[in-house]
């Protein structure tokens, strides 16, 4: 049994004339970020590895959103998973070593809001919330995982979060 929990970088600042990939956190975004990683640790417990995109807003996002861990997981930052395609995504998340069972991901939509309704059963609890609305930034989808991840596929969405429900909290 495998966890997979993706999560969407927090807001950017688009003030400074930055090219897309080196775009900062708003302080909007920091402090979202902020309190995604008081939410964190206990949303998905230890997690044996993060995967992260190589762009600042997204790395900005990991480490502010990490730092409520009692010990930092393994993280890998890689350029592909920049901007990158629900099919893409898949196909990363399909290689992963079987023995990380507790897996996040953050990046950017639309690719992770396809990837996250691609993968979440149908009849799953929130299904509706996550298909029918936005995915916005910092928003954090969690799966249960019953396969092997070479054949990640459909499976039950177990927590679905957003920002604004977290600051109700």
């Amino acid at each position: 049994m495998h966890t997979l929990h993706l999560l969407r970088h927090a807001k950017s600042s688009w003030k400074e004339e930055a090219e897309d990939h080196e775009r900062a956190l708003s302080r909007r975004g920091r402090e979202a970020a902020r309190s995604v990683g008081r939410y964190l640790p206990a949303a998905t417990g230890r997690l044996d590895l993060v995967l992260c995109s190589s762009a600042r807003r997204t790395r900005e996002t990991m480490g502010l959103a990490l730092g409520g861990f009692a010990a930092l997981p393994r993280s890998l930052i890689e350029d592909g998973l920049y901007l990158a395609s629900c099919a893409s995504l898949l196909g990363r998340l399909r290689r992963l070593d079987e023995k990380a069972g507790n897996v996040l991901l953050i990046g950017h939509n639309p690719g992770l809001q396809e990837l996250a309704v691609a993968l979440a059963a149908f009849d799953s609890p929130d299904y509706r919330a996550l298909a029918t609305g936005k995915f916005p930034t910092a928003a954090l989808a969690s799966f249960r995982v019953a396969t092997s991840w070479a054949a990640l596929d459909r499976s039950p969405l177990i927590g679905y979060v957003v920002l604004k429900l977290l600051d109700e909290d």
